[in-house]
Parts: C-alpha cells; sequence; structure tokens
C-alpha cells in the first residue's frame, strides 16, 4: 500500500471541516489537488471514506472508524520531526561518554558544567573506568567518545590530543626522597614499587620505564586502582609512579608527589571515538567543548 502523508491530511482536513471549500482554504492547495488526494487514497484502501451528494457531505462507516488513526498517524508523524530537530538543535537527547579516573575526577567535571549550562535539557551519562575497559566500549560503541591516554593500539579508533602528561613520584610524607632538589627513576628503587595490575597500559609503561634504565624494583605492589595506589604509598608501603593528573587526588590520599627529571613516562591524553564514526550533535557539542578546554 503506497499512502502519502499528503494523502492523509487531505483526508482529516475534510472530514473535520466537512468541505471541501474549507480544507482547500486550511491546507492552502486547489480544491482540484485536495479532490485527487481523497480519490488517490480511497483508491488505496479500497473503498469510499466520504458520503457525497449535492448537498451533504459526510464520512462513510469506514471513514469514521478511519479518521482517529489517521488524525493520531499526523500527529506522530509531527511530533517524530519536532523530537529529530529537537535533538539536532541539542534541545534534548542523551550522550554517554566515559573517561578514564584521573580525567573523570579533576578536568572533566568543569566541562560538564559549561556542557549543562549551555544544553541544560540534554541528559548525560559518564562512565568513569579504566583504559581498557574505555578502549573496549569506543569500539563497541557504547559510548561516543572517550578520554584517556593515546592507545598503544588504535586500530579502529581516531585520538585527537588535547594535552601531555608527565608521570610523577608519588612518596610518604616525610619520605627521605622529599628533601632532594631532584628525582630520578633510579631513586625509586630503594622502595617497594606499587603500580596498577599487571596488564594495565600504566603497569606497562611503569615497567618500560625502568627497563630503559636497566633497572628493576626490588619488590611491586599491585592494585586495581590509581586511588587504592595512592593510599598504599600514604600508608608507607611504598612508592609509585602516577599521571601527573592525579597529583591532588594523591594529595588528598595523603601521599606527596614530586617530579622526576630526565626521561620519565609521558603521554598524551586526547579523545577517543571510532574512526568514519558519524557523532550525534550532542557528541560534536561536548568534543567541542574538550578542544576548548
Amino acid at each position: 500500500m503506497n499512502v502519502s502523508v499528503k494523502q492523509l491530511r487531505a483526508f482529516v482536513a475534510v472530514a473535520e471541516t466537512g468541505s471541501f471549500a474549507q480544507a482547500c482554504e486550511q491546507l492552502n492547495i486547489s480544491q482540484p489537488a485536495l479532490s485527487m488526494a481523497v480519490k488517490n487514497l480511497e483508491d488505496e484502501v479500497g473503498g469510499s471514506l466520504f458520503l457525497r451528494s449535492t448537498r451533504s457531505l459526510s464520512l462513510s462507516p469506514e471513514g469514521s472508524a478511519f479518521l482517529p488513526t489517521a488524525q493520531r498517524l499526523l500527529r506522530d508523524w509531527s511530533d517524530a520531526f519536532t523530537d529529530l530537530q529537537r535533538l539536532y538543535s541539542l534541545q534534548q537527547g542523551k550522550l554517554t561518554i566515559a573517561a578514564m579516573p584521573s580525567f573523570a575526577s579533576t578536568r572533566l567535571p568543569a566541562v560538564l558544567a559549561t556542557y549543562r549550562q549551555q544544553f541544560p535539557n540534554i541528559d548525560i551519562a559518564v562512565r568513569d573506568i579504566v583504559m581498557e575497559e574505555l578502549i573496549e566500549a569506543v569500539r563497541a560503541g557504547r559510548v561516543e567518545l572517550g578520554v584517556a591516554f593515546e592507545p598503544d593500539d588504535s586500530e579502529g579508533l581516531e585520538f585527537e590530543a588535547l594535552f601531555t602528561d608527565r608521570f610523577v613520584a608519588v612518596l610518604p610524607e616525610a619520605h627521605p626522597l622529599l628533601t632532594r632538589s631532584r628525582l630520578r627513576i633510579k631513586d625509586l628503587l630503594g622502595d617497594t614499587v606499587i603500580t596498577l595490575n599487571r596488564g594495565s597500559s600504566t603497569r606497562r609503561w611503569t615497567e618500560d620505564a625502568f627497563a630503559r634504565e636497566s633497572l628493576s624494583p626490588p619488590a611491586i605492589f599491585e592494585a586495581f586502582q590509581l586511588t587504592t595506589v595512592g593510599a598504599m604509598v600514604a600508608a608507607g608501603l611504598g612508592v609509585a609512579l602516577v599521571p601527573a593528573l592525579c597529583e591532588e587526588q594523591m594529595h588528598q590520599l595523603g601521599a606527596c608527589c614530586k617530579p622526576i627529571s630526565g626521561r620519565c613516562i609521558e603521554r598524551r591524553v586526547g579523545i577517543i571515538r571510532r574512526r568514519r564514526q558519524q557523532l550525534s550533535s550532542a557528541a560534536v557539542a561536548m568534543r567541542a567543548l574538550l578542544m576548548e578546554s
């Protein structure tokens, strides 16, 4: 069946006004065009929708039964395009993004506050997950945008750099190394090194940093969250290397941070998305704010 919106509008206008002439004025079309639209609709459905005489015009029983459905279809059609326009104009919608915890707890809230101020009707879901899970979520399409360190394996992904983060040393309060004016990676080897679990990117980068100096930590504590790493350092269980993004968080946990001189871990932080993915209007606006910030 090939029924057009124009035909539905013609039928509803005639039914509601009870007059072809008034329906023509309402739709701003000629009477021949209106009559043809109604006739084509009747041909499609297989029978008359109106009872016509020289003096009166009324709905047929089938037309009366169909009118509420036709009115609902036109409302749904109008609502669908209104909703679509609202999505494009960012008057409604939903955005799901992901960010590694070190970014989600430090720089992201300010960006979200600006976004909410500009687009108050967009519902935002933020997944603060470790980098490996974030990349998987982006690749699987569960989130439109992710903010994390540049991945070593970028197959199927696009990365836009925001800034470069340089890892810092994390030490317990009153640690002897805090009195030094310069701190190098090899200076950490007098202590147990606390790092993330094996298989994480941060763990791999930490081990690579020691390997470049032909060094190996005497012992290693493992944790699954950087907050746990900071708490363990604060408790005096060892030292750690963490992104500078985490400095404020480390201080809040009771640990101290000190920059590393010479060669250290430097990684770009940026926006990760699927390659050749068409972003929603809500995601385009978020990307712009992230780039500006």
